[in-house]
C-alpha cells in the first residue's frame, strides 16, 4: 500500500466513525471533491501533486475526529497531518510544506498563501462547496434546521464567499456549475 492509500484508508475510517458529526458524507461530499480539484489544479498550476493530494486528504481530518477541534480545526488538522506523516517517515520539510497547505486552505481565515500548493488545496476546498451544493442544503435544512428562504440564502452566501477567494485558475474550471447553482438558488418572491 502506497503512502497515499495508506492516508486515504485512514481519513476515510474515521469518517465512517460514530464520532464523526459530519458523517460518512463528508468524505463521498467533500473530501473526494477537494483531492479532485486539487490535483486538477497541481497538474494547470504545474504544483507538487504528492503535496497537494496528501494535504486535500488531510485538511479537515481533526474536525472529523474530534469535533472539539472544528474551530480551529485548520491548525489541528497540520499537526494531526505531522503525527500520521511522521509514521512513514516522510521527510520534515515536506510535512512542514503539507501543514503550511492545511493551515491555510480555511477561506473564514484569511492567510496569504504562499506556495502554488496551497492555492491548489485552498481553491479546491471552495470548489468543492460549489460542486456538491446538496450536500449544502442538507447541512442548511437538516443541520440548521432553516426555512426553505433562509437556507436557499445561507447556501447562495456561502457559495459566493467560496466564489470570490477562488483563483481565476479556479473560477475557469468551476465557473458554469457556480452560475448553475446561483441561478438555482434564486429565491423568486410571487
Amino acid at each position: 500500500m502506497t503512502l497515499i492509500q495508506s492516508i486515504e484508508k485512514e481519513v476515510e475510517e474515521k469518517c465512517k466513525s460514530e464520532n464523526n458529526i459530519f458523517g460518512y458524507g463528508i468524505w463521498t461530499h467533500h473530501i473526494l471533491s477537494v483531492v479532485k480539484y486539487s490535483k486538477i489544479l497541481a497538474t494547470k498550476l504545474n504544483a507538487d501533486l504528492e503535496i497537494v493530494e496528501i494535504s486535500a486528504l488531510l485538511h479537515d481530518y481533526a474536525s472529523i475526529k474530534d469535533k472539539n477541534m472544528y474551530e480551529d480545526h485548520h491548525i489541528f488538522s497540520g499537526e494531526e497531518a505531522e503525527k500520521i506523516l511522521k509514521q512513514f517517515n516522510y521527510p520534515q520539510n515536506k510535512i512542514n510544506h503539507v501543514k503550511e497547505c492545511i493551515y491555510s486552505h480555511r477561506g473564514s481565515i484569511n492567510k496569504e498563501k504562499i506556495s502554488k500548493e496551497a492555492v491548489c488545496v485552498a481553491d479546491a476546498d471552495a470548489m468543492a462547496h460549489i460542486d456538491n451544493v446538496p450536500s449544502l442544503l442538507y447541512l442548511a435544512y437538516c443541520n440548521h434546521n432553516l426555512s426553505i428562504d433562509e437556507g436557499s440564502k445561507w447556501v447562495s452566501e456561502k457559495l459566493k464567499r467560496s466564489w470570490n477567494k477562488l483563483s481565476d485558475e479556479a473560477k475557469e474550471i468551476i465557473e458554469k456549475k457556480y452560475n448553475n447553482a446561483q441561478e438555482i438558488l434564486i429565491i423568486n418572491n410571487f
